[in-house]
């Protein structure tokens, strides 16, 4: 990021608060208070609405102006007056606004070389909630906020460790965006956070306003549609990827984290997989594998056999499909794309709508709008079935980034199967397999731990063992300390 320019502390505050009005010309949130202890003339400079004025009223100005108060030196003001817990001396000025700027309140006193930051941040913000994109059935019911120290205070809850480190950072040249980076330093892969480290000091911009700004700028491959960064909103879900030798980024004004190295297996698991007993666990994510299969290759599988290899089927079924599509104007690979980009305007409509007027229209959409494109010939009725099988199983997997994904990948293989057929289907998912395999996340496989060539670390793959069997860290991860569970 571009340095600033330092412009040292004068001990005369009117000289300190100029310079602050003509940088800060215009800004009329910001509060200038100036006021006298005995003969020394202090200001305070703050923004209103980011505050909070009842700390400095009562803990700050009704202290230091009081009559009876008995100082000679101007450094017992500090030592024996100002009764605030958060205070730290600063001798930059341009810190001292870009503190003022993310709510601090900034103090001089005349004669002092340095001024006085007074941590007094009070902003609207929201209460923490449960998160609204990753329910669970079992689990904690707290999320993260738009905050970033309400944020890292739900993950220090679940990690007592004094290994557990929190880095602050500053991102964005004029957004001064406030971002946490997250890790145990005795776990972690001492690689992966210097990689991380590194790519995030290489950020340039003049405004980080979300997390999805820090995941597309420090991402391996920006080509690929799969997200090679994982994002969520369950402080839990952060403390079981840090225990696992994974970072965490937090970025202020966001509620989402995202944890670094991601694989594809990672994408697939939800809290619930670790709160329930493994049985019912490890039946869910098998349930999730096959969706997947389901909804990249079903509408695909439909055009191939239907347009090059209907011989494959039963006669009866080959009668009933043909029967279905009598009368229908367009080709099967046609009838496709027409009801996929359908469903795909629908989901986006009421994802984008209000919640009331948005289930109101994907029952409208879904229903009436179906039914009628069935009696007028348009679509056939196998085709309503495929695209609603199609898209019940692409929501089986718990993150939406890599459902958007898959999606995307299945509109490619839509289009092979109309070239080649099956072929084309085959071909489509070699392609796709070769990409995956290529595809890494800061230096750890993207199908790790399916290619990993340690055995152990399959037991959370596609079954989830016993917990007791949980004995060591994911080996793929390169831990410094391996041992999870003691014998």
């Amino acid at each position: 990021m571009e340095e600033e320019i330092k412009k040292d502390i004068s001990i005369n505050t009117n000289e300190n608060v100029s310079y602050i009005k003509t940088t800060m010309k215009d800004c009329s949130d910001v509060i200038y208070r100036e006021f006298y202890i005995k003969n020394w003339k202090c200001a305070l400079i703050y923004i209103d609405g980011l505050i909070d004025k009842y700390l400095l009223d009562d803990y700050v100005l009704e202290t230091v102006m009081s009559n009876d108060i008995s100082i000679e030196d101007i450094h017992d003001i500090k030592d024996k007056l100002l009764t605030v817990t958060d205070l730290k001396d600063i001798t930059n000025l341009n810190d001292g606004i870009n503190s003022v700027l993310s709510g601090d309140t900034l103090m001089f006193i005349e004669g002092l070389e340095c001024s006085y930051v007074i941590s007094s941040r009070m902003w609207p913000v929201r209460s923490v909630s449960e998160p609204s994109s990753e329910t669970t059935i079992r689990g904690s019911r707290d999320g993260f906020t738009e905050t970033i120290r309400f944020n890292t205070a739900l993950v220090r809850r679940r990690v007592k460790d004094t290994r557990f480190k929190i880095i602050a950072n500053r991102l964005g040249k004029r957004s001064k965006t406030d971002v946490a980076i997250l890790y145990i330093e005795d776990i972690v892969n001492k690689d992966v956070l210097s990689e991380l480290m590194e790519r995030i000091e290489k950020i340039n911009i003049d405004a980080v306003l979300d997390s999805g700004y820090v995941e597309q700028l420090i991402e391996d491959n920006i080509w690929s549609p799969f997200p090679q960064i994982q994002s969520t909103e369950r402080p839990d879900v952060v403390a079981a990827a840090i225990f696992e030798g994974r970072v965490a980024v937090l970025v202020d004004n966001s509620p989402f984290a995202i944890v670094v190295p991601a694989t594809l297996p990672n994408f697939f698991q939800s809290p619930d997989d670790y709160y329930q007993r493994w049985i019912y666990s490890s039946t869910i994510r098998i349930i999730r594998f096959i969706s997947v299969l389901i909804s990249l290759v079903l509408p695909a599988l439909y055009i191939a056999v239907t347009a090059f290899h209907s011989e494959i089927l039963p006669t009866k079924l080959v009668y009933s499909i043909a029967a279905s599509r009598e009368g229908v104007p367009f080709p099967a690979f046609v009838e496709v794309l027409i009801m996929e980009f359908s469903m795909a305007f629908l989901m986006e409509a009421i994802i984008r709508l209000p919640i009331a007027i948005g289930s109101t229209i994907g029952i409208v959409g879904a229903l009436i709008i179906g039914q009628a494109a069935v009696t007028a010939g348009i679509i056939s009725p196998i085709m309503i079935i495929i695209v609603s099988i199609t898209v019940l199983t692409s929501f089986a997997i718990p993150n939406y980034q890599v459902s958007t994904a898959f999606r995307l990948v299945r509109y490619l293989i839509i289009i092979a199967a109309t070239i080649a057929g099956l072929y084309g289907i085959m071909l489509g998912l070699i392609v796709l397999l070769i990409h995956l395999t290529r595809l890494k996340s800061f230096g750890i496989p993207y199908l790790s731990p399916i290619v990993s060539t340690e055995k152990g670390d399959l037991k959370d793959m596609f079954i989830r063992f016993p917990l007791k069997y949980f004995k060591t860290r994911p080996k793929y991860m390169k831990t410094k300390d391996k041992i999870r569970q003691k014998e």
